[in-house]
C-alpha cells in the first residue's frame, strides 16, 4: 500500500506542474535542441524518476507544454462558440484582438514560438503538434462561424478564415517575432479594421 501512495504522490498535479514550470524555463532559457532533462529535474525539484514517470521524454514534455499553452491561453477562440450569434465585426475584433494580446504581448509565450520556429527543421513533429493544438482549432472555429453566417456572402469560408488568422499571425511573426517593427511598421488598429472591412462589407456591396 505505501508503495502506491508514493506512485500516486509522484504524478500529483502539483508535481506535474513542477515538472512543466521546469521544462519552460529550461526551453525557453537554451532552445530545444540544446534542453537537458538534468536541469529540468533541477528546476523542478524533484527526482529523475518522477520526471520519466510523468513523460516519456524531452519530445513529450514539449507536447505536453504546448497543449498546457493551448489550454491557458485560448489564443485564438476563446469563448468564441458561444458568441456565433454576435454580429461579424464585434466577433472578428473579438478573436483578433484575443490573439494579439495572449501571444502578442506575452514575451513568454513569443520566445515559446521563437523556438518552434527555430526548431521546425530538425523537429518538425513539434510545429506539427503547435498546428493541431494551437492553429487548427482557432481556424476552425473561424470556419464555422463564418459558415454560419451566410449574410457574409464569403465564396470559400475556410478560405476567408485563413486569410483573417493568417493576417494576424504575419503581423505577429513580422513585427515580434522577426523583429521588423521599424522595418514594415503598420499600426495595429488600422490593420484590424481594413481586415475586417475586407470580410464584412456593408450589405449594399455584397449583394452589389
Amino acid at each position: 500500500m505505501s508503495s502506491l501512495r508514493s506512485s500516486d504522490r509522484e504524478l500529483s498535479p502539483e508535481k506535474t506542474a513542477a515538472v512543466l514550470d521546469g521544462a519552460l524555463q529550461e526551453f525557453l532559457a537554451h532552445g530545444y535542441a540544446a534542453a537537458r532533462i538534468d536541469r529540468i529535474v533541477a528546476a523542478a525539484g524533484v527526482s529523475k524518476a518522477t520526471v520519466y514517470r510523468h513523460f516519456a521524454d524531452k519530445e513529450h514534455l514539449f507536447m505536453a507544454l504546448m497543449q498546457r499553452l493551448a489550454s491557458r491561453k485560448k489564443l485564438f477562440w476563446d469563448e468564441s462558440i458561444e458568441r456565433f450569434e454576435e454580429e461579424p465585426t464585434t466577433f472578428l475584433r473579438h478573436c483578433a484582438l484575443t490573439m494579439l494580446e495572449n501571444v502578442a504581448d506575452d514575451p513568454q509565450v513569443l520566445a515559446f514560438f521563437r523556438i518552434i520556429l527555430g526548431e521546425s527543421g530538425r523537429f518538425p513533429q513539434l510545429a506539427q503538434a503547435f498546428l493541431t493544438n494551437i492553429e487548427k482549432p482557432g481556424l476552425d472555429c473561424l470556419t464555422q462561424y463564418f459558415q454560419a453566417h451566410p449574410e457574409l456572402q464569403l465564396p470559400d469560408p475556410e478560405v476567408a478564415a485563413r486569410m483573417f488568422i493568417g493576417t494576424l499571425t504575419h503581423f505577429v511573426v513580422t513585427r515580434d517575432i522577426l523583429h521588423g517593427r521599424q522595418i514594415i511598421p503598420i499600426d495595429r488598429d488600422r490593420l484590424l479594421d481594413n481586415l475586417i472591412a475586407t470580410l464584412v462589407r456593408p450589405a449594399s456591396s455584397a449583394s452589389a
